[in-house]
């Protein structure tokens, strides 16, 4: 006779599987963009000495879908994605519709002239250059040095 050892957690996940295979038949697909960035556009933040960069992935979206906000110490942007896909095959039309709103709030590390901010979108890419306030350019912090007593 041969001993086998149980496992409760491999029965939890046939279990979990088995529902997610459920669910992905029944229901209507995702779009990609959908279920790969879950709806939050991903960035990408780079900094010299004059501006910060920041680059948005909103791909299928047209730039008049998108709210774009910048004060002096974060970046808003906001949008809604509306798709229909339209196929007709042998007399039968099927359509299916994507809609999704997303919204980001980005810190940034230092302040901006909000007036000066550039965007360019191209290609589901939004690239903003936001550049940094006169004070903040010109800002020096003096470090305090305590010799250690031994």
């Amino acid at each position: 006779m041969t001993l086998v050892r149980w496992n409760p957690w491999r029965e939890v996940d046939t279990l979990q599987r088995q529902f997610n295979r459920l669910f992905e038949e029944t229901l209507a697909p995702y779009t990609s963009w959908e279920k790969d960035l879950t709806r939050v556009p991903a960035a990408e933040i780079s900094e010299t000495d004059d501006a910060i960069h920041l680059k948005l992935e909103v791909p299928g979206m047209e730039a008049k879908e998108l709210d774009v906000q910048v004060t002096e110490d974060a970046v808003y942007i906001s949008g809604e994605r509306k798709q229909q896909t339209k196929t007709e095959d042998k007399g039968v039309t099927k359509s299916e519709f994507y809609y999704g709103k997303f919204q980001r709030l980005i810190p940034l590390s230092t302040r901006i002239e909000n007036t000066n901010v550039t965007a360019e979108y191209k290609d589901g890419i939004l690239n903003l250059t936001l550049p940094k306030a006169q004070a903040e350019k010109n800002k020096v912090v003096k470090v305090n040095l305590e010799q250690a007593t031994a």
